[in-house]
């Protein structure tokens, strides 16, 4: 079955040849007519998956926990800019405020709220959710927007909606990956003619099939530079949390959510979800090139229990019927449960200061 945004990439391909995954992975998630979120409600039981914040008001109000923490270890100043980059239905950042206001009051007199997030769709849903801290709230297309100033940043799942570059080893070198049309007049893979600086590669190649992908992302590493400059300018610490690995390797890690279930890449081009693996060596070593202190990396399991989550899940469920008991102990479970297949092993978490501080719950660097 094809869709509206499948006649329209072929159409590209016919005029003007195949295009790189970097093109393709963007025309499905932001084309202005059939891309993935400009067309779809993706979050929630009723879109295509559920980010954690959706599972359970905990995560959240780890999160909050944590803002409160690097606002304290920061000297508490007295204006502070509350960011969050691609906030979704509002969710995180309601849980996280409802905190904040509970356990420092004078971190939530003195802070703004900037929404980063381009999505009119979006925003209208983010309104309903946080209406309760309207006054507080600004909504920004670009973080170039947020003004002047000491910045808290909070971004969950924003990396790995970034689209990738992808390149793949050919009997004459890695070549970029492109999508292109099989005889069939169908969408697939194939080897483009650019090629790779081979010291971007994690190892030797040596002894490495052909056919085996490697991921660059210079649009993350973008993103990560323009979060880094901005501390480095004001001061502050942003918290990244995502679906990724923390050690550079070698493996295709496209994938395509449609329905709670994977999806191959190609098949539902702007009605499946499409992400990616979140290199966080990478990331880090960014952070590092532009002198800001990294705190890093934990599992999200080890971030959210080392802040506090069972304690609070505990009083969370006092005094509850035994039913609500075991729906917030299985929430427990799905956010920081460590395992195969568990977010609380999958997601992982850094966060990076400047100036330098070491913070809870990450373990102290020299």
């Amino acid at each position: 079955m094809s869709t509206p945004l499948t006649d329209k990439i072929k159409n590209l391909i016919r005029a003007s040849g195949p295009i790189s995954v970097t093109d393709y992975f963007a025309l499905c998630l932001a084309d202005p007519e059939y891309g993935y979120y400009r067309s779809r409600e993706p979050f929630g039981r009723h879109g295509d998956f559920i980010t954690a914040p959706e599972i359970s008001q905990l995560f959240g109000e780890m999160v909050g926990i944590f803002v409160v923490h690097a606002w304290q270890r920061h000297g508490s100043p007295a204006a502070v800019r509350l960011v969050e980059v691609g906030p979704g239905r509002g969710t995180m950042m309601a849980d996280m405020l409802r905190v904040i206001k509970r356990i420092a009051p004078l971190l939530f007199e003195g802070l703004n709220v900037h929404l980063v997030e381009t999505s009119e769709r979006l925003r209208g849903v983010q309104r309903v959710t946080l209406e309760a801290y309207s006054t507080k709230i600004t909504w920004h297309d670009s973080f170039e927007d947020v003004p002047e100033g000491f910045t808290l940043i909070a971004a969950n799942e924003l990396f790995d909606a970034i689209p990738i570059r992808q390149f793949v080893r050919t009997p004459t070198g890695f070549r970029e990956r492109l999508v292109g049309l099989n005889a069939d007049d169908q969408l697939t893979f194939a080897a483009g003619v650019a090629t790779l600086d081979p010291d971007l590669l994690p190892s030797s190649t040596a002894s490495i099939p052909d056919g085996t992908v490697f991921e660059l992302a210079p649009a993350r590493q973008a993103v990560m530079q323009t979060l880094c400059d901005r501390l480095k300018t004001f001061g502050g610490t942003a918290l990244i949390i995502d679906y990724g690995h923390m050690v550079t390797g070698f493996g295709d890690t496209l994938q395509a959510v449609r329905n709670h279930d994977f999806d191959p890449p190609l098949a539902h081009p702007g009605e499946a979800d499409l992400t990616s693996h979140v290199d966080f060596e990478d990331l880090a070593r960014i952070a590092l090139s532009m002198g800001v202190h990294l705190n890093g990396g934990l599992r999200q399991g080890e971030f959210l229990y080392g802040l506090g989550l069972a304690e609070r899940a505990a009083a969370l469920a006092k005094d509850k019927a035994p039913s609500e008991q075991r729906l917030i102990a299985a929430a427990v479970d799905r956010l920081a449960g460590e395992g195969a297949g568990k977010m609380g092993e999958l997601f992982k978490v850094i966060a990076v200061s400047s100036p330098a501080l070491n913070l809870m719950p990450f373990r102290p660097v020299d």
